[in-house]
């Protein structure tokens, strides 16, 4: 019966085309990772991701790249690099609208990241720096602002070492008594490295005055959770989703805030979303309605499913396998999603190894 059902859901979610965006060993980049994905109000994509120049590792030069289509991922423009760091890197692009600024009514594109001059391991034991920075658009991606230094307001560096914000979009609250919050999930290492990185904790940091100044939220008391994404609920709630590092258990751990993200009131293990320490990528589709992605195995990076929940998480009711192969290797990995209309939903993804992040339209 079980493979009966995945051959069912491979068959309805390949019905849409994917189309490789990000191809490795091309335009000067030997490696493309850590895909990110916004949709304008003109309905354009805005695709990111790192172009990694030397080789696939996650230190060394790296570039955050971008492309865009203005015809829902049927065509896509020529690749323009939005940040280079010379020779270090610029990783983990997080981007999102602020729609609600009333200086910017078409909108203006946030598009946060980090620099440092270590790899992260070194960097958890003190040898070395993470720093928060963003850019700015009111062009949809043409062109960009000069680079914004935030770290001093999102960072603890006396007590803090590794730091990444959420690989993948962050979100803005569009409803509530903090209608208009920019939020963007991170997390960051504690003090000295601890074994089965027990050292790492999720944390978030927000603006309520569209990017002029942030606060941080508090950290999951969980120990290893890293790479969150989030989604609003509603009654101001908000729910972090976020990989479990230690890899004790392969499920993801869900925080629920009941203060617009700025405090945690549960955290848990979820038994549906199972997930081999990885990321993954939520998004609020309307309503009580949420869509979720990851790789849905719990030995390799493999399997990416796309789930949807109609009671804001509690369950998930449908899970649609998009990709995956056999089980080696690891198939497809990071993942990012976007709303395109009432029932579909466009994920960019990273497959076959790392060798391309492609994008789909998937029909739920």
């Amino acid at each position: 019966m079980r493979r009966i059902t995945v051959f069912f859901n491979l068959i309805f979610s390949f019905s849409f085309a994917q189309t490789p965006i990000f191809t490795s060993g091309t335009q000067g980049y030997q490696s493309f990772r850590i895909p990110a994905m916004v949709v304008a109000k003109n309905g354009c994509l805005i695709a990111f991701a790192e172009g990694r120049v030397n080789n696939a590792g996650d230190f060394g030069n790296i570039d955050l790249v971008m492309r865009k289509s203005c015809d829902n991922g049927k065509t896509w423009s020529k690749l323009k690099i939005v940040i280079d760091n010379d020779k270090l890197q610029a990783g983990n692009p997080a981007p999102v609208f602020d729609f609600l600024d009333p200086e910017f009514p078409e909108g203006r594109l946030f598009l946060f990241y980090n620099i440092g001059n270590n790899h992260e391991n070194e960097v958890r034991k003190g040898n070395g720096k993470r720093e928060v920075l963003y850019v700015t658009s009111i062009d949809n991606g043409d062109t960009w602002s000069s680079p914004v230094d935030i770290t001093s307001q999102t960072h603890k560096p006396s007590e803090w070492r590794s730091y990444t914000n959420t690989p993948g979009h962050a979100l803005q609250l569009t409803k509530g008594s903090k209608k208009g919050r920019l939020f963007v999930p991170a997390n960051h290492s504690e003090g000295e490295p601890l074994a089965h990185f027990e050292d790492y904790h999720s944390h978030a940091f927000y603006s309520d005055d569209h990017g002029r100044t942030f606060k941080l939220s508090q950290s999951l008391e969980l120990k290893g959770s890293n790479e969150a994404t989030a989604a609003q609920l509603s009654n101001d709630k908000l729910m972090l989703n976020a990989r479990n590092q230690k890899g004790d258990v392969k499920q993801r751990i869900v925080a629920i805030s009941k203060d617009n993200g700025e405090t945690w009131t549960s955290e848990y293990f979820d038994e549906k979303l199972i997930d081999p320490v990885c990321e993954g990528s939520i998004l609020n589709i309307g309503g009580k309605k949420l869509a979720f992605t990851n790789a849905s195995d719990i030995k390799n990076r493999n399997n990416l499913t796309l789930r949807i929940s109609k009671d804001e998480g509690k369950n998930w009711s449908k899970s649609i396998l998009i990709d995956g192969n056999d089980g080696s290797g690891d198939f497809t990995a990071y993942s990012d999603i976007v709303k395109i209309s009432k029932r579909k939903i466009g994920i960019l993804y990273e497959r076959d190894n790392y060798k391309e992040i492609v994008f789909r339209v998937v029909k739920w």
